[in-house]
């Protein structure tokens, strides 16, 4: 009701102010009896004083202007009165909903694997919130059938095809890596999209032929925070190297560490992170690049003691190295853990490690044969020591763990030490008390 009337007093308020103002002109402009008089008299008395009459009309006037002017003023204050009548409301309008909990974005770098849709299938069923969490699929190669596969999922996920597909000019001894030099610019264009058109602070990258766990979105918000105000750390990865069935405890899906070695395979980063990284960023094998010194400066990821992602991908630019001997085998978690109800304050540089060492050297030391053999006595833990580069590799292999160094630094390892669980008790492979840095010459 209020809508139809406001457009009418608005009408009214205008013709009436105008009528006033045309009134008012008119009674200016209108000559007064003695002017009249004037006219038609003979020129003289034009030098004398106007007569008492003359100054009688101009009172009259002014008296009937200031008349008028109050009436307006009366009538202005009434219409402004009933002001709320006709203005607008801005209840009547829709308000922007502005998510009150960070965005955290899932991106897919996808190729050529149609099977991307195992992998989407798992994140739509798992994901608990489309606004808090945007899936972006990036696609390189231009494969025409699993760009079909991507466009079927219609808006329930945003579809990026990187624009240059041309080979990329290599060394001849390395064009058998052409795949890792496009994996490489791929990375570069596809974060680039994110941070820098799409605007997002975060983002968690999968890559096309990984299977998420029922809490994949849960770990990754509880961790965000602490990845936020810990300047130690640079990443969280959704992955366990030495992640196998028999090498975790089931019982402790809950259980988080810290790690010196960059895991990938589904990991969370900061914008931060990027823009330090991007100028910088390697022509190929960028993972390899990240677990170097210059980039990691002595930084760490969480992750957890069961994997969150699962890869199915055997075949791909690594022609299926340690897939048939490790990653298939790798445990995907089952149990949801709340972890946004968690405490994960004991992740927190300074109190984990003074706690993880005093867990670690604490434990008593044991043999390769002791472990092997059963003669473990105890529920443990237990360390197990090596001393240089041989000795670690001759006991990770020998234990079924994985045995490679990246710019010195084992896999999982934190301070140089591996953690795992071994015919049911937990192993600590440790370096001697007091260990200090790691040493680049083992790789």
């Amino acid at each position: 009701m209020f809508r139809k009337k406001g457009p009418l007093i608005l009408c009214g308020t205008f013709l009436l102010i105008t009528w006033n103002a045309i009134l008012l002109f008119l009674l200016w402009g209108r000559p007064t009896p003695a002017q009249q008089d004037k006219a038609v008299q003979d020129q003289v008395d034009v030098a004398v004083k106007p007569s008492p009459d003359v100054m009688g009309d101009v009172l009259d006037m002014a008296d009937s202007i200031a008349a008028e002017l109050e009436m307006q003023k009366k009538i202005l204050l009434q219409i402004k009165s009933h002001k709320s009548l006709w203005k607008p409301s801005n209840k009547s309008k829709p308000k922007a909903v502005v998510p009150t909990q960070p965005v955290i974005p899932i991106l897919v770098i996808a190729c050529n694997r149609v099977t991307v849709r195992r992998c989407l299938d798992k994140l739509l069923e798992y994901r608990p919130s489309e606004e808090l969490h945007p899936i972006v699929v990036s696609q390189d190669c231009g494969h025409a059938e699993t760009a079909e596969v991507i466009r079927s999922y219609g808006k329930q996920v945003t579809h990026l095809q990187q624009p240059d597909l041309s080979d990329v000019a290599v060394k001849p001894q390395h064009k058998k890596f052409q795949g890792y030099y496009k994996i490489s610019r791929h990375y570069h264009w596809a974060l680039n999209q994110v941070f820098r058109t799409l605007s997002h602070s975060s983002v968690v990258i999968v890559e096309d032929d990984l299977e998420v766990a029922p809490d994949f979105f849960e770990y990754f918000r509880a961790s965000l925070p602490l990845l936020k105000s810990d300047p130690s750390l640079w990443c969280v990865s959704a992955w366990n190297d030495n992640g196998r069935d028999a090498y975790v405890d089931p019982g402790q899906a809950q259980l988080l560490y810290r790690t010196d070695f960059f895991p990938g395979l589904g990991w969370m980063l900061l914008k931060e992170l990027w823009e330090e990284l991007e100028p910088k960023w390697p022509a190929s094998f960028w993972d390899d690049w990240m677990r170097e010194p210059e980039q990691r400066r002595n930084r760490a990821c969480i992750r957890p003691e069961i994997s969150r992602t699962l890869t199915f991908g055997r075949q791909g630019v690594s022609l299926g190295q340690f897939y048939d001997k490790y990653l298939r085998y790798i445990k995907l978690n089952t149990e949801f853990v709340p972890f946004t109800k968690l405490d994960l304050s004991y992740l927190k540089e300074d109190a984990y490690r003074t706690a993880f060492e005093r867990e670690v050297y604490g434990a008593p030391v044991v043999t390769y044969e002791e472990i092997t053999q059963g003669q473990l006595k105890g529920a443990g833990p237990f360390r197990l020591e090596y001393s240089h580069r041989d000795s670690f590799k001759l006991l990770a292999k020998n234990l079924g763990i994985m045995d490679d160094f990246k710019s010195g630094v084992p896999r999982t390892g934190y301070r140089g030490i591996v953690s795992f669980i071994s015919r049911g008790r937990r192993i600590f492979l440790a370096p001697p008390a007091g260990w200090t840095q790691y040493d680049t010459t083992w790789s």
